[in-house]
């Protein structure tokens, strides 16, 4: 094992100790999951005789569409995955009308690109048959989620709504993913909705992306493998205040620069610097430790926390483009809101249970040593699982 000073010994660790790791790898395979999420827009035309939903897909979302078909019926170039898409798109989203499931058809599909054109986007247009005027309308999809990014990891898409009824803007800045369907009542009719300006309900708006950011964090492993390998190394509360103030105004910033479009950088920029830096901080852990609790660590917390942003962004952003801005600015703070809380969840416990371990034992060097111990291995399963994660970066990207 490894003493405080960094010498190996021949001792082996006490059954305790085990467990204690035991325990980490069992916490950390629960999070370990990459967030794969291709992010997109939908405007749904609602009136008396029909439902029209508006879809705007991201190039991301229909290659993966693509690239996980038969090899029989997998498109030969991009412009007919995308006229593939369409078929796909209707299959996997659903809508009900006063409980009714409707049946829709593609109408309209992208046009091909001209040459050396390479879309970002695609728009697809659909329409849904009404017998009579419905109250409440249902949306639910699950967009991409029979492809397993890696094992036991499924791909899903999220999409950013707007509701109009009869030419009025009715609802914004709603969300529709596969763990959140989207229930829309028509409020007694198209008569109370406003020409002037699209209605924002803020607290749906703020609830909405709150819930879509706490998801974010907890069912994605890029950024918690990235705090916790910077809470291993903490040793007291007031360190602990410094990295993750540091990490949390760094990424803070740039969300906020993404959010207003004055600064962004692509994902195959942004995806494996994040792999990178959680596989940089747990490897200064492992072999620099004396390093993990100056004024450097701040700074890498915060450089890293700069990107880390950006990949909360992501498509996000791109699908908000549409929304006004005090939608926008009510979004944003909730799912800034939610990344925190997410964060939290996993912070604290870390911390905790750290202080605990040091507790254990009264001589001041064993504590050190089962800290640093603790430290290590946990850095160390970190640093694999983003390599892992840098691998998988790589090949989508």
């Amino acid at each position: 094992m490894f003493t405080a000073s960094g010498v190996a010994t021949a001792r082996r660790p006490a059954p305790m100790q085990w467990m204690l790791f035991a325990c980490f790898l069992w916490i950390l395979s629960g999070v370990a999951e990459a967030h794969p999420v291709a992010q997109g827009a939908i405007l749904v035309t609602i009136s008396p005789r029909q439902l029209t939903v508006r879809a705007t897909v991201s190039l991301e979302e229909v290659l993966v569409a693509a690239a996980y078909r038969s090899e029989s019926t997998r498109a030969k170039s991009p412009v007919e995955a995308a006229q593939q898409h369409g078929a796909y798109l209707l299959e996997h989203l659903r809508i009900s009308a006063d409980g009714r499931r409707l049946r829709g058809r593609l109408i309209d599909s992208p046009p091909d690109p001209e040459a050396g054109d390479k879309p970002r986007h695609f728009v697809y247009e659909f329409i849904y048959p009404l017998e009579n005027p419905a109250s409440e309308f249902r949306f639910e999809e699950d967009v991409l989620n029979e492809f397993e990014f890696a094992p036991g990891n499924r791909w899903e898409a999220s999409y950013i709504v707007q509701i109009t009824e009869d030419g009025h803007a009715s609802r914004e800045g709603l969300l529709l993913t596969s763990r959140q369907p989207l229930v829309f009542a028509t409020e007694g009719h198209l008569a109370q909705a406003s020409a002037a300006a699209p209605r924002l309900d803020r607290w749906q708006v703020l609830g909405a992306y709150f819930h879509h950011g706490l998801l974010h964090i907890l069912t994605g492993y890029d950024h918690l493998l990235f705090v916790t390998a910077l809470v291993l190394s903490v040793r007291s509360l007031w360190e602990l205040v410094k990295v993750i103030t540091a990490f949390t105004l760094a990424h803070s910033i740039t969300l906020a620069l993404s959010a207003f479009d004055l600064f962004r950088l692509p994902p195959p920029v942004v995806e494996p610097v994040i792999a990178g830096s959680i596989i940089f901080v747990a490897l200064q852990n492992v072999f620099w430790p004396e390093r993990t609790r100056d004024w450097t660590r701040l700074a890498v917390a915060f450089f890293f926390g700069l990107f880390h942003g950006l990949g909360f962004a992501g498509g996000l952003l791109e699908a908000m483009q549409g929304m006004s801005s005090r939608a926008l600015l009510f979004a944003i703070l909730g799912f800034s809101a939610g990344v925190e809380a997410g964060h939290q969840v996993v912070v604290i416990p870390t911390f905790c249970a750290l202080k605990l371990a040091r507790g254990w034992r009264r001589d001041p060097s064993q504590s050190e040593a089962r800290t640093l111990l603790i430290s290590r291995w946990g850095s160390a399963a970190i640093s694999l699982a983003g390599m892992v994660y840098l691998a998988a970066a790589l090949r989508w990207w």
